[in-house]
């Protein structure tokens, strides 16, 4: 069965000048990542995997090297069409939840949607619908401070899927949660993953989520050491240190 490739590395290097010194985060990465998918890239700090996370959602621009995003050569687009694929195409879930707190659950939800031109009522219709999805039905008018850290990232899970993306982009996405609270977490993405049929790349430390991914990218001193698929991966607190 062939696979459709939705995003495509080719070659991304990304340099940054700290004073007198040159790092290169980035030294060539290649990849093709499908539609569908559930790819998360590790490897320890320092190694590149966010740089890189960061080049493959636009918010930030490689030194060299090309990403394909649906097709669109990504940094070859006006700003206002980088803009609109942000907006529309990829949903961004970040480890500090980045949720605007003086909106409720529900505002924070809409939110996306109203910003693309969507009728208040309707956005807000439609978010309510996603919360429940996400098991949140009942705190649709709870501001983020009167919500559980596991409560508050799954606030932006609904955020993120608010406007139907192609992609969603998991920043780190159990980082700030404790270890049961991130298994659901874990567990509610990959269900949404397999419902909608939408694409989940993650950056991430958890080894737990290797147990769901489809397949693994590992980043280290700015390159990709492998791509693994999933049944080839021994899950273990040592599967960092291969």
């Amino acid at each position: 069965m062939t696979q459709n490739v939705i995003v495509k590395a080719v070659d991304v290097k990304r340099r940054y000048q700290l004073g007198d010194e040159i790092v290169w985060a980035l030294q060539g990465v290649s990849l093709d990542i499908f539609e569908g998918e559930y790819l998360s890239i590790m490897g320890p700090s320092g190694s590149g995997k966010s740089t890189f996370f960061n080049m493959i959602g636009a918010l930030d621009v490689p030194t060299s090297g090309t990403i394909e995003f649906m097709g669109e050569d990504l940094f070859k687009l006006p700003e206002a069409r980088q803009a609109w694929i942000r907006c529309n195409k990829i949903g961004y879930i970040f480890q500090t939840y980045n949720l605007v707190m003086v909106m409720t659950a529900l505002e924070n939800v809409a939110l996306p949607m109203i910003l693309r031109g969507e009728p208040k009522s309707q956005a807000h219709e439609r978010a309510h619908a996603i919360l429940e999805r996400v098991g949140l039905g009942h705190r649709t008018d709870h501001l983020p401070s009167q919500l559980s850290g596991g409560q508050m990232q799954r606030v932006a899970i609904a955020r993120a899927l608010a406007n139907d993306p192609a992609v969603i982009l998991a920043d780190e996405p159990t980082g700030n949660l404790d270890s049961k609270t991130g298994e659901e977490i874990i567990m509610l993405l990959k269900r949404l993953q397999l419902e909608s049929g939408v694409t989940i790349i993650t950056a991430t430390h958890d080894v737990k989520m290797l147990n769901i991914s489809d397949r693994i990218a590992w980043i280290r001193d700015g390159k990709l050491e492998r791509l693994d698929e999933r049944e080839n991966v021994q899950i273990n607190t040592g599967a960092m240190t291969h």
